[in-house]
């Protein structure tokens, strides 16, 4: 069950998954204005508390913010994206993200990787 293209299960790993290796490329790439104390559990836990919060909060922002995407022809959701990675930084201090622009970059970082990832997998 688990390894069916459509297993809800399978879809949360693995967007735990992309959130976490997508904060740890952006840690690398952002060197210093993202960190995470260099700890796997880290990552790990950040990445999970990233897809809580990409679940269940990042729909709601995306709804009453409807008009602010449509007008920037989805543009805004760089700024969601950093919202989020904000957020998923006050909930777990180990990952700490330097300022908005760091967090918008480290979404931008996590929405190319989910996007690689996700294109990755529905090719195999």
């Amino acid at each position: 069950y688990f390894m069916t293209t459509r297993s809800p299960l399978r879809r949360c790993v693995l967007r735990w998954f992309v959130c976490g290796l997508g904060l740890f490329i952006a840690a690398g790439l952002l060197d210093g204005r993202v960190t995470y104390g260099g700890r796997l559990v880290a990552i790990v836990v950040s990445g999970f508390i990233l897809a809580i919060v990409n679940t269940i909060i990042k729909p709601l922002v995306v709804l009453i913010s409807l008009p602010a995407v449509l007008l920037s022809l989805g543009f805004f959701m760089i700024v969601i994206n950093g919202l989020m990675v904000m957020l998923a930084s006050k909930l777990y201090h180990p990952l700490s993200v330097t300022g908005f622009g760091a967090a918008m970059l480290a979404g931008i970082v996590i929405g190319l990787v989910n996007y690689l990832v996700t294109t990755i997998i529905e090719d195999i």
